[in-house]
């Protein structure tokens, strides 16, 4: 392991735009920051065993600060940092800039060849169906796993296995992204979901893709957050992905 846990996250804090956050709320699901021009979220761990950094909350703070509760070992304190973080990397004018809009229907994994391929889900999700045609073998690995799937604690024998590995942004929240990175080092490695930043600098850290979510409709987005509905948030906004 690295003798700096937080390198990956300190990476994304040193380049947070300077924003003030304006409203955050969260849950079930999702959680949720604005600024004035964007809304970030992240999904909603409810982990709330250690104490918080910012007991009084983020509204208020800038997102550089807020942003700092990424790090925070109370998961539910660190799906506000990421939410905070994401309104600041997310935005429409960066997504313009950085050329990297891409239809949900292409996925993150256009341009991937699986034929033969040995694929690595952290999550769970279903993953495109050419994967699951081409593909000589998928695992599907998850913290609270469903018929078929592979519990967490597998993913220490499994992940060197794989050739290709998909990893849910949510485990910036959790923490377990540093560790999973260094059981991928040797597969094409994507970091995929609403919570992921976008944010370059991922990808000096052995991840070769990076797909996330641009909100557009924050009406939307506040509503499916305090009705906690379900369902994809990707109807809110526009995807991107960055890579290597």
């Amino acid at each position: 392991m690295k003798s700096n846990f937080f390198e990956l996250y300190d990476a994304l804090l040193s380049c947070v735009p300077e924003e003030k956050v304006l409203y955050s709320q969260q849950g079930k699901l999702w959680t949720m920051a604005e600024t004035a021009a964007a809304t970030g979220i992240a999904m909603t761990t409810a982990v709330d065993s250690m104490p918080k950094m910012f007991p009084e909350g983020i509204d208020g703070m800038s997102t550089r600060e807020a942003a700092q509760a990424a790090k925070s070992w109370n998961f539910t304190e660190a799906s506000f940092g990421m939410a905070a973080m994401n309104a600041a990397f997310n935005t429409s004018q960066r997504l313009e800039m950085l050329n990297c809009y891409e239809p949900f229907e292409n996925y993150c994994t256009g341009g991937i060849d699986f034929e033969g391929k040995t694929v690595g889900i952290i999550g769970h999700m279903n993953g495109p169906e050419e994967m699951r045609r081409h593909a000589k073998k998928v695992y599907i690995i998850e913290r609270a796993p469903k018929d078929g799937d592979y519990p967490d604690s597998a993913c220490d024998l499994l992940l060197p296995q794989c050739d290709i590995v998909l990893i849910t942004g949510s485990s910036l929240v959790n923490k377990t992204l540093p560790h999973l990175l260094e059981l991928c080092e040797n597969a094409v490695t994507i970091l995929t979901g609403p919570t992921v930043p976008m944010c370059p600098a991922l990808l000096d850290f052995g991840i070769d893709r990076i797909a996330g979510l641009v909100i557009d409709d924050r009406e939307k987005l506040r509503r499916r957050v305090t009705e906690g509905l379900h369902g994809t948030p990707y109807f809110e906004g526009r995807p991107f992905l960055m890579m290597k």
